[in-house]
């Protein structure tokens, strides 16, 4: 993709959406996908060894595979030009209050204060790379409910991550 076409995206979500937050990075990896950069996510994440394969293996496949024909023309993609991973903060917050502002704000212009007051079961809100708030009320808590951000599941509960991740969509199946 070229500047000027990520120059146009960005005024054109400016003008259909009345805004366009700047990026305020906490920390974020080399710009462009390769399997350095897969590695770099992958350790400042603290993963262990079986994700980062995993994750080794997508990209292998990725590179391998052809751009979709069946959809919106993606040949223009440039993904050496694309940052992908941003990490907004240092830790996921709770409450929010401790949400920071510009994070806040964005969300305020989405509705997820709306959303959180009319009582929805669960919320988690990303923000770049990284869930910077989650919420989920008591009784599903008590009920035995599961509700986490990938990261969060993959250091609490890997056994039941490793069986269930990628079973849905594998890995490998598309570009």
């Amino acid at each position: 993709m070229k500047n000027s076409q990520i120059k146009d995206i960005r005024e054109t979500y400016a003008d259909k959406f009345g805004f366009n937050m700047p990026e305020v990075p906490f920390s974020k990896a080399k710009k462009g996908l390769s399997e350095d950069v897969i590695r770099e996510i992958s350790k400042n994440k603290g993963e262990p060894e079986w994700m980062l394969e995993y994750r080794l293996k997508a990209y292998e496949a990725f590179t391998k595979k052809p751009m979709p024909e069946w959809g919106a023309d993606l040949s223009h993609i440039d993904f050496q030009n694309i940052y992908y991973y941003i990490k907004p903060g240092d830790v996921e917050k709770r409450t929010w209050d401790d949400v920071p502002e510009n994070v806040k704000k964005t969300f305020d212009r989405l509705g997820v204060p709306q959303a959180e007051r009319e009582y929805l079961a669960g919320v988690k809100a990303q923000y770049d790379s990284e869930v910077v708030y989650s919420s989920l009320m008591g009784e599903l808590e008590e009920e035995g409910v599961i509700f986490l951000s990938t990261d969060e599941a993959l250091k609490k509960y890997p056994e039941i991550f490793k069986e269930y991740f990628g079973k849905v969509i594998p890995n490998i199946s598309e570009k």
